[in-house]
């Protein structure tokens, strides 16, 4: 078979396991997405070495991951995510009886060094939320955007996939869906209800096209499943949108942060204002409690601040139980 022939049968395999992911393993529109970009970067390593899919061996896998890792992944995690995705496309393989054995089922997970979340303190939050100029439609909606992101500590995923009726701003609660397509129920403050009702009235309307603002309010309840966060097209706004945006008000804001640490900040807010563990898993959507207890790391000017608060206390408490006896 010519190179062209191999890559083309090879482009059908791709198709195929990402059908199956979606509509046999009920994966994510986004872990799809994922997959499908990582195999495609295989399936041109596989070609460029005069392989297949069906060929490949261990070490070719090995070669592969090294260059990923050298190139374009800088961290074992990521390394680590890409291993187990091509371990399923192999798995598929095999089921579909292309090859005897899976070339990526006995390679090492790359040692994965589990690092503390990057947080924002208030202040910082503040003052990169101010950067934004609300006064036009674009900046409102993105005011609106991380002041919610913040609030309720959603994934930008799932800030991505809101629609107009999931809001319930009696009740100070949305309705998203999560990785794996999972609902459920997060919770928002009165400074993010403030800005998104801002936004339904002044923004959206005008990134939708608009018209007058008691028609489109009425429009609003009648729009079901309409998106609730639009680009300056009027189509749902992306991830990629999101995080373009996110990192020119961080820059103006003087911080390196991505806007997932909106989330991290969010989570560990929460510990330190006195939440328990177990009411930050269900309101960051963890299904694991594993997930969850690397926020609660303590800073060292925390430790401090209660080391000389505390401790002069209990050394007065000793001495004076010493002297009574």
């Amino acid at each position: 078979m010519s190179a062209s022939g191999v890559y083309a049968q090879a482009s059908s395999l791709l198709d195929r396991f990402c059908t199956r992911l979606a509509a046999v393993h009920r994966r994510s529109h986004t872990t799809v997405s994922t997959y499908r970009i990582e195999l495609r970067r295989f399936l041109d390593y596989v070609e460029s070495v005069g392989a297949d899919p069906g060929t490949v061996t261990p070490e070719g896998v090995t070669d592969y991951l090294s260059r990923r890792q050298e190139n374009d992944l800088h961290n074992s995690r990521s390394v680590a995510k890409a291993l187990s995705c091509l371990r399923s496309f192999f798995r598929f393989l095999v089921e579909e009886g292309l090859r005897p054995d899976n070339p990526a089922a006995l390679l090492e997970n790359p040692g994965t060094r589990r690092t503390l979340p990057e947080t924002m303190d208030r202040e910082i939050v503040e003052k990169l939320l101010d950067t934004i100029d609300s006064s036009c439609a674009l900046g409102l909606r993105d005011r609106a955007l991380f002041e919610m992101i913040y609030s309720s500590g959603i994934r930008v995923s799932e800030a991505v996939g809101m629609n107009v009726r999931d809001l319930d701003f009696n009740e100070g609660i949305v309705k998203v869906r999560g990785k794996g397509g999972k609902e459920r129920i997060a919770v928002f403050g009165p400074a993010a209800a403030r800005w998104l009702k801002r936004y339904l009235e002044d923004s959206r309307p005008a990134l939708a096209g608009g018209g007058a603002k008691t028609a489109v309010t009425a429009s609003f309840r009648a729009a079901g499943l309409s998106a609730l966060f639009l680009g300056r097209t009027g189509k749902r706004l992306s991830r990629k949108g999101i995080w373009k945006n996110y990192a020119k008000y961080a820059a103006l804001a003087g911080t390196g942060s991505r806007v997932h640490t909106l989330r991290h900040s969010f989570a560990t807010g929460l510990l330190q204002g006195g939440a328990d563990l177990r009411t930050v898993q269900v309101l960051l959507g963890h299904a694991d409690l594993a997930t969850t207890q690397i926020y609660t790391h303590v800073d060292s000017t925390m430790l401090k601040e209660n080391h000389r608060r505390y401790l002069p206390r209990l050394g007065n408490a000793r001495r004076s139980k010493e002297s009574g006896q």
